[in-house]
């Protein structure tokens, strides 16, 4: 019997179960998945967690009950590949015949001094409740930093805004306008959107320290009640650590146009732990997951792989801006208004309907 191993259970690892499981000629393989949580959860949303616009249990959803899927909810410490096992925090082995490598991301802190101790994050469940339970508990009137005017900074702010319309709340971002990898038509809307609704945009940041409740904005101190970093991400840790692997600048792997390492075909990585040309996103992880799970198929059935991959298609981009507008790219259209924030919405339901929640 095969023995699949996959370790993280986010978007990208949930996809590659849901679709091995549903095949029905997946026989003599055991799928094993290793993740730190009892459940899988939607990330994209931690930003509406931390605001306290949504209840955590909203934003869980259960794996798979399947006899052929072992789920062991343990902290991976490291990934021998020369060896083909993985090691647990519990001093446990586990040996793979397969395995896929989905760790997903962690904040990216650019060696500003602070900032690490010194911030509170949405990058994963447990961090985003922290993040809910700091902010709840800010003063009436009081201020609230946000570093990173991306697509997680924006939502963030805008969530608050519509759960403490008390706060002062100040979004820095070093570019010259928010939301820069979008086109001009949308980050102009966004930043009208917020300018509208008090929050203070600060162009060309260059946070250079972080104190516990001080931000310095080009040396300048910047008093705070509490402060968030969004300002980028980087891959896991124990990937960063990999040893004799090649990675990019965030320290994701490079791969195969098979999505397997270099040198190591029986290791697949996919989500924020594999370099891509694309953004990193859930819809990226998921497409990714498919076409493992389509690979792993023809290998245990002892199929060529094909010679031309399928190409990914992504379908865009969704931003809400508080709960009845939102913006959004989809191809080459800007969307903005309620639209967008209705079809995330349908997204959304869509997406837990399909996992089971």
């Amino acid at each position: 019997m095969r023995n699949l191993v996959i370790l993280g259970g986010g978007y990208g690892g949930l996809r590659v179960i849901q679709k091995l499981l549903n095949e029905k000629d997946v026989k003599d393989v055991s799928v094993t998945l290793i993740e730190k949580e009892a459940y899988h959860s939607l990330k994209t949303e931690f930003y509406a967690l931390a605001a306290g616009t949504v209840a955590d249990r909203h934003l869980r959803i259960s794996f798979p009950n399947d006899v052929r899927l072992e789920l062991k909810f343990e902290v991976v410490t490291d990934i021998h590949l020369n060896d083909n096992k993985v090691e647990l925090q519990s001093g446990e082995f586990i040996n793979y015949d397969d395995l896929i490598i989905g760790l997903g991301c962690e904040d990216k802190h650019h060696g500003v001094p602070g900032a690490q101790e010194n911030t509170l994050s949405i990058q994963s469940m447990r961090r985003a409740r922290k993040t809910y339970q700091v902010l709840q508990s800010v003063r009436p009137n009081g201020r609230v930093c946000i570093v990173g005017g991306g697509l997680s900074g924006v939502e963030l702010a805008s969530e608050l805004r519509e759960s403490r319309p008390d706060l002062e709340i100040m979004l820095f971002d070093r570019g010259e306008n928010i939301l820069s990898m979008f086109p001009a038509k949308l980050y102009n809307y966004v930043t009208d959107w917020l300018v509208e609704n008090d929050v203070k945009i600060i162009n060309k940041a260059n946070i250079t320290k972080v104190e516990r409740h001080t931000l310095y904005n080009h040396d300048e101190p910047v008093e705070a009640d509490a402060i968030i970093w969004t300002a980028g991400i980087q891959a896991n840790k124990i990937v960063r650590n990999l040893e004799n692997v090649e990675q990019d600048h965030m320290g994701r792997l490079h791969t195969t146009k098979y999505h397997h390492l270099h040198n190591y075909e029986n290791v697949f990585v996919i989500g924020d732990c594999a370099c891509s040309t694309h953004a990193p996103s859930a819809q990226l992880a998921e497409a990714q997951a498919e076409r493992v799970a389509m690979l792993l198929n023809k290998k245990w059935k002892d199929e060529p792989y094909p010679e031309e991959m399928p190409k990914i298609k992504l379908k865009g981009t969704l931003g809400s801006l508080g709960k009845k507008h939102g913006f959004g790219l989809m191809g080459e259209k800007s969307l903005t208004g309620r639209i967008p924030r209705v079809l995330k919405s349908g997204v959304l339901w869509m997406y837990k309907h399909h996992s089971g929640s």
